[in-house]
């Protein structure tokens, strides 16, 4: 993903390419998404990006899925309100996976992981979308994608990580002045461009470096002219050397590797 220079000016693709959404049935208390309804009917979901429900949620539980969005680096995710709940009634498309997802947390039948996994990841994708449709009050990346002009320059930045962006550049891409954009992007999103770039490329750094990618390649795929000047940048961002990182994920027997 990080290799493509192409900009397609999608606001979810590259958070979905960059993360794995895995999901297990759980207890409704140990959950981060419930599906709720009466008589068996669902009538609305709940959402906890950041913790279990801890709570009655005072309505039947249809189903109740744990969802593993592929860490807490994943910045969209960390972006998203403590609590969101949504009901089905404004939803259809929504309220049909959900009818799915349900069927499937409940039933033991082949293929089940797999159903579960790429329902769930429908779901958060139609919900995110919906999120952004509506837009959001506080600043953050959630606002940020929500915003008809800065949304184009985050994808941008995104879809490419290595290209040398520039302020012009961006500010061009979002059909602004460098001034209006370098005023508007930190009150939207809460950070400077430059930053909320070199933040992207950690991220992205630190998901190839948990899939065992090399210190090296990483570097270079995320627009750095040398291991070192990457090592360091990683290291402010972190608190320890991208090598640990890359030691922990390492395929046993090749640990002679992992400092190239």
């Amino acid at each position: 993903m990080i290799e493509n220079p192409a900009i397609r000016r999608d606001r979810l693709s590259s958070f979905f390419a960059a993360f794995d959404v895995a999901a297990e049935q759980a207890m409704p208390e140990a959950a981060n998404l419930l599906l709720l309804g009466q008589a068996g009917e669902l009538r609305s979901l709940v959402f906890l990006p950041h913790a279990p429900a801890a709570a009655n949620p005072g309505e039947e539980v249809l189903a109740a899925v744990s969802i593993d969005f592929g860490g807490p680096a994943n910045p969209l995710i960390a972006a998203l309100p403590d609590r969101v709940e949504l009901a089905f009634e404004a939803a259809p498309a929504m309220r049909a996976v959900a009818d799915l997802l349900a069927t499937e947390a409940s039933a033991r039948r082949c293929g089940r992981q797999i159903a579960l996994d790429n329902l769930c990841r429908l779901l958060l994708l139609l919900l995110l979308r919906h999120m952004i449709d509506e837009g959001s009050a506080r600043p953050g990346l959630l606002a940020g994608l929500s915003h008809p002009q800065l949304f184009p320059a985050l994808v941008a930045m995104q879809e490419a990580p290595a290209h040398g962006w520039s302020v012009d550049e961006l500010a061009a891409i979002a059909g602004m002045s460098r001034t209006r954009f370098m005023a508007l992007f930190p009150r939207v999103l809460g950070t400077t461009p430059m930053a909320h770039l070199a933040h992207w490329r950690m991220v992205l750094a630190r998901r190839e470096l948990e899939r065992g990618s090399r210190v090296k390649l990483v570097a270079r795929r995320i627009g750095y002219s040398s291991a070192a000047a990457f090592s360091r940048a990683y290291q402010r961002t972190f608190g320890e050397p991208p090598i640990l990182m890359r030691q922990e994920h390492a395929v046993p027997g090749r640990a002679a590797l992992t400092s190239r």
